[in-house]
């Protein structure tokens, strides 16, 4: 081999190197970054899928493209990429706490008015049966003047009375979604109760807009 030829061959070899080398050191702060990221991804994701599922979705892609400049060994993509892709998934983070807390304030508005509510509208029910069972007394038919069967109306008070103890459960236990969502039957057993006993209830507040 000419001394030409070894020195081309030598040149090339330290580039080789040199490029080896740079790409070795851009390993790792690639994967940390990287990593930062899809950390934060993660520990979003599950508010994120319920209140902002666009975003997630878009942010997750952005990672999947680092991702895959990371598999092909394109560190430099990676960490040219990598602070753009950070600061959206912080604000994805961000905006769906956001949401959440937005979410929450409403389900704790709803059942602070129906726990005051349905209590009241229980016992007004109440009255009323025992109202129309004191009419009753009086007419060999066992039914009130109105016709109203009072032993169906107590059957569902009681239905009623446990599902509501079901709703209290929930939201002790901190789930405040079922509580909403089983305070709502209960508003709606108790309004059909209240129509077939001619009872007419005062309507619950409607909550604040946020």
């Amino acid at each position: 081999m000419s001394s030409m030829a070894r020195f081309g061959a030598c040149t090339w070899a330290c580039i080789t190197a040199l490029v080896f080398a740079g790409c070795s050191s851009q390993r790792e702060p690639a994967q940390q970054s990287l990593g930062d990221i899809q950390a934060v991804v993660i520990a979003a994701s599950a508010d994120a899928a319920a209140y902002v599922p666009d975003q997630l979705s878009a942010v997750q892609h952005e990672v999947d493209g680092l991702q895959a400049s990371f598999e092909k060994t394109d560190y430099a993509a990676v960490l040219r990429a990598a602070p753009a892709v950070m600061s959206a998934a912080q604000i994805l983070a961000a905006d769906a706490a956001a949401k959440k807390a937005q979410h929450t304030r409403l389900l704790n508005d709803e059942w602070s008015i129906l726990a005051a509510a349905l209590p009241e509208h229980v016992t007004s029910i109440q009255r009323r049966i025992d109202a129309l069972g004191g009419q009753s007394n009086k007419r060999s038919s066992g039914r009130p003047a109105s016709g109203i069967d009072l032993d169906a109306a107590r059957v569902s008070l009681a239905a009623v009375e446990s599902l509501w103890s079901k709703a209290q459960a929930a939201f002790a236990s901190g789930n405040l979604a079922e509580a909403v969502s089983t305070a709502k039957s209960v508003e709606a057993k108790i309004e059909a109760l209240a129509s077939t006993l001619q009872l007419e209830l005062a309507p619950a507040a409607t909550p604040a807009a946020a």
